[in-house]
């Protein structure tokens, strides 16, 4: 886990740039995905759900401003703050890209640590209340930025998609989920995952949990999976 913890996806059909961008962030601690397009780039959202997306102004087939206005009109897509790339300056350029959703917009050339800076400030102002907060219940601590989970002050061991799976859990409590939401919210609509997998995953992370907490994760007959502190 790095140490930021967010994932970043740059999206700029020139590889020297995207080179250039990725050893920035990464050396401030974030993890890096690339994408030459917008079809890559759409790939990698439904996938791995980046944290922030860097999108070039000019790309290839779909231009990056109509890129970004198809990812804030799509619901499952919209959260994601977008930060525009651009070499044009002028000022009806700046008001078209921030129209169709960019959060924020930097004019090439830029320096590196001034793009980190900008992107640390659009992180900071998209991040929903409460999703860098530990949560909390009965004993069992999750910790989003340590990436840790304890249960009754005792570190567990997890495996990362059990992690996922409580973090998703946690943070939606008491309502029944099937295993094909499961299977979108965790491990992303485009991967090809038997339902199966996911009771496999269930077993693994109950195990986990140990018996003071297994009892959290509740079969929810007929429907799937649920994460209650009130009896099944």
């Amino acid at each position: 886990m790095t140490k930021a913890g967010k994932t970043i996806l740059i999206v700029d059909d020139e590889a020297p740039i995207r080179e250039m961008i990725a050893v920035a962030l990464e050396m401030a601690g974030y993890e890096c995905l690339e994408a030459a397009n917008t079809q890559e780039a759409h790939s990698l959202i439904v996938d791995r759900k980046p944290d922030l997306m860097i999108l070039d102004w000019m790309l290839p087939g779909t231009s990056g401003v109509e890129f970004a206005r198809r990812i804030k009109r799509d619901d499952i897509t919209s959260e994601i703050p977008i930060v525009m790339l651009t070499a044009k300056g002028e000022e009806d350029n700046k008001v078209q890209g921030l129209e169709a959703g960019a959060d924020d917009y930097i004019t090439k050339p830029f320096s590196p640590r001034e793009l980190v800076a900008r992107l640390k400030a659009v992180l900071r102002r998209t991040t929903p209340q409460g999703v860098e907060d530990p949560i909390e219940v009965s004993g069992l601590l999750l910790d989003p930025v340590c990436h840790r989970v304890t249960a009754n002050e005792v570190p567990l061991e997890i495996g990362p998609t059990e992690y996922r799976l409580l973090q998703f859990f946690m943070t939606h409590q008491e309502r029944a989920y099937s295993r094909t939401q499961l299977l979108d919210q965790v491990w992303g609509g485009n991967v090809y995952v038997e339902e199966r997998t996911v009771d496999v995953h269930i077993r693994r992370l109950r195990k986990a949990l140990g018996a003071s907490h297994e009892h959290l994760i509740q079969t929810v007959r007929g429907t799937g999976y649920r994460f209650s502190t009130k009896a099944s």
